[in-house]
Order: structure tokens, then C-alpha cells, then sequence
């Protein structure tokens, strides 16, 4: 299996699978931007061995400086942390809920954290029937069966990806603001929104740092978006107080002093960033009517990534197609590991144009066999 460590991008295990060398793959497994890291990223690589001696900064000052800057918010307001994953883990350990609350299909490392703290797990089921939304009904059942186990408000915590992975829904706000005015606790996970082009729309960054008593947490990532995945950094945004109480419990020396310099450098790629909305509002359209045509049922998504379903007429499970499509030399995610989806569930990247041509003639082989309908297209 592929996904032997719970992740996509692991090329030395589908180097161990398929026999090919890890340069040879077309992976689809991960959702990095496909553009790499932005070109001062390597200007600093090279000039980072007279900084490697020296210990990093251990408040992250001019990282939280940039990114408070960047957001508009207080430094007070916000904690940097050794990827999103580490953040996750810390606001189970130092929050400490009677419950988690899951809507899957969702990242597995919020069921993660709770399992590692000893904290239950409550969860609602996300359906295709409503692409996968979190909706005012859902919210309301589970507050309902909260109250009726004894749980006050506030008691639970609330683990929701906003857009959420692997399916790339967005939550509308008035669903978010439904369980903010019910009086729970919500962590929203906000490592892709990078990716949505009506971001302003649908972050809640800046009212997390208005909202008092850690009701409303926001995480980030930077690894995606920068396509920096070697350097873990994440950051987080709370109120002043509960970013205070986390800070006190966070491991010392979480971000090395690379990672702080990469971090303050992307921020200001901001062509970058216009070209990587540009390129993904045009293929990530394209990439789903092409999967439409060959037979697959494709989730609604907003972000660098697309769900989709192998219909039964096919016959082949989502870990049979992973494997036919590696020995090609393409990755896929088999997305059946994630809780809440069966095994006819794969997620794949949006990449560049040609690489998604090599996708779909393997897809095509796999599904149909005979020659690709694609063949003389651009490359």
C-alpha cells in the first residue's frame, strides 16, 4: 500500500512497490503547488550555512512579525509551530475537551491527536448526496446529542477542514458561525485556503483573533501553498490568551531557524502567488471534465486537489487502480483510507497540463484499455 505511513509523496515506498526510481513517477499523491518553491527559496538555501551555527530565534519574531503584518492581526495573536500537524497535536494536549468532534471524510491527524490524549471521538458523517457539505442541520443534530450525553457548551472540541481534505469542500459561514453562537469550541483547519481565489470570503483568520475564550482557532500551513513540504511550518491564530496558554506548552526550539527565514521571505511572492490562482482556476476545471469524460464521478472541490469515485460498472476497487497506475509510473492517493469513504474513493493533485495527460492515458489503459482519446494533444 502506498499510503504505509498514512500520506501521499512517499516516493521511497512506491520506489519499494513498483520498481521504478523515485525521478520516474508522476505523483499525484501529494498536494504540493506544482510550480516548486519560489525562486528565493534556493537564494536562501545557499546562503544559509553562515546562519546553520547559530540557535534560531525562539519567540519567531520576524516570522509572526510578517505574517501579523500579512493578516492584519497582532503578534500576540498568533503561534508559529513545526508544521500544522504539530499545532494539532498541541491544542488537544492544552485545551484538553471531553470530546473531539470529527465531520468525515476529514485528515486523519485530528482523530490522531485525540486518540494520542486518551480524548473520545464523535463524529458526523459527510455524504456525497450533499457533496460533502457540513450543514446547519448537522451542526444542530450533534449539539442536540452533545447536551443529551451531558456535554455543556464548550465542552467539545470541534475539528473541521476548511476547505476540507480530501474532499475540498468549503464550509459556508453561517454554518461556522451556527456553532460559534451555540457556544462550542471550533478548530478550523484553513491549511488549503491558500488555494481558494474568494479566500476573503470564507476565512475566518481575523475573527479568530477577536473571539475571547479559544472558542475560534484557526491553523495554516505554509508547505502546501509554497511547495515547502521538507520545511514543516504551520502557524496558528487564536486570541492573545489562548495563544499565551498554548505558547507555555509548546516544545522549545519547534522551528528551526530555516524554516523562520523561508517562512519571512514567501510571503512576499506575491506574483507568485497571483500566477499559482491563475494556472488553478484553469486546470483544475479542465482536470475534472477530463475525469467526467472517462467515467469517474467527481467531487465538487475549491482547491489544488480532486475526490472522485470509481462507479461499480468498472469493477475495480480505488487500491486495484492505485496499483495499475503506479506500475505506470503515476501516483494516486487511495482515499479509502480515509475514515468515511469506501474503497472506490481515489484523490489526486491538480498539476501541470502534461502531467495530466500522462495521468489520464494511464487511467484510460486501466479503465478502458486501448489507445487514450488524448493521444496528439500538446505536451
Amino acid at each position: 500500500m502506498l499510503e504505509k505511513f498514512g500520506h501521499g509523496g512517499d516516493l521511497l515506498t512506491a520506489q519499494e512497490l513498483y520498481g521504478l526510481p523515485a525521478e520516474q513517477f508522476a505523483d499525484f499523491s501529494a498536494n504540493m503547488n506544482p510550480f516548486g518553491p519560489p525562486a528565493v527559496v534556493g537564494e536562501l538555501l545557499r546562503a544559509y550555512a553562515e546562519a546553520i551555527g547559530r540557535y534560531p530565534d525562539p519567540a519567531v519574531r520576524g516570522l509572526r512579525r510578517k505574517l501579523a503584518g500579512h493578516h492584519g492581526i497582532s503578534e500576540d495573536e498568533l503561534l508559529v509551530g513545526n508544521g500544522a500537524a504539530e499545532l494539532i497535536d498541541l491544542a488537544v494536549r492544552v485545551l484538553q475537551p471531553a470530546e473531539v468532534v470529527l465531520a468525515q471524510p476529514c485528515f486523519a491527524e485530528y482523530g490522531d491527536a485525540a486518540r494520542k490524549n486518551g480524548t473520545p471521538i464523535r463524529t458526523i458523517r459527510l455524504t456525497p448526496d450533499s457533496q460533502f457539505a457540513l450543514g446547519g442541520e448537522d451542526v444542530e443534530q450533534t449539539v442536540r446529542e452533545l447536551r443529551a450525553a451531558g456535554r455543556s457548551a464548550g465542552d467539545a472540541l470541534w475539528f473541521l477542514g476548511h476547505p476540507n481534505n480530501p474532499t475540498g469542500q468549503l464550509i459556508e459561514p453561517e454554518t461556522i458561525r451556527l456553532l460559534l453562537d451555540r457556544g462550542e469550541r471550533v478548530v478550523l483547519d484553513e491549511a488549503f485556503m491558500d488555494f481558494v481565489g474568494s479566500e476573503s470570503r470564507y476565512s475566518f483568520l481575523r475573527e479568530a483573533a477577536r473571539t475571547e475564550g479559544g472558542r475560534l482557532i484557526v491553523i495554516r500551513s505554509m508547505t502546501k501553498f509554497y511547495a515547502i513540504p521538507g520545511i514543516r511550518l504551520g502557524y496558528m491564530v487564536a486570541c492573545a490568551a489562548t495563544i499565551a496558554s498554548l505558547r507555555e506548552r509548546q516544545v522549545p526550539w519547534s522551528v528551526n531557524s530555516l524554516a523562520q527565514l523561508i517562512g519571512e521571505a514567501v510571503l512576499a511572492e506575491e506574483e507568485y502567488a497571483r500566477r499559482t490562482l491563475d494556472w488553478l482556476r484553469e486546470e483544475r476545471a479542465w482536470l475534472s471534465a477530463q475525469l467526467e469524460e472517462l467515467g469517474l464521478v467527481v467531487a465538487e472541490g475549491h482547491v489544488n486537489y480532486v475526490l472522485f469515485r470509481i462507479p461499480p460498472s468498472f469493477g475495480l476497487s480505488a487500491g486495484e487502480l492505485q496499483r495499475k497506475l503506479g506500475e505506470r509510473g503515476v501516483l494516486i492517493r487511495d482515499a479509502s483510507h480515509f475514515e468515511g469513504l469506501d474503497e472506490t474513493y481515489c484523490r489526486i493533485a491538480v498539476r501541470f497540463r502534461e502531467e495530466h495527460i500522462r495521468l489520464l492515458e494511464a487511467l484510460q489503459a486501466a479503465l478502458h484499455g486501448g489507445n487514450s482519446r488524448l493521444e496528439g494533444e500538446s505536451r
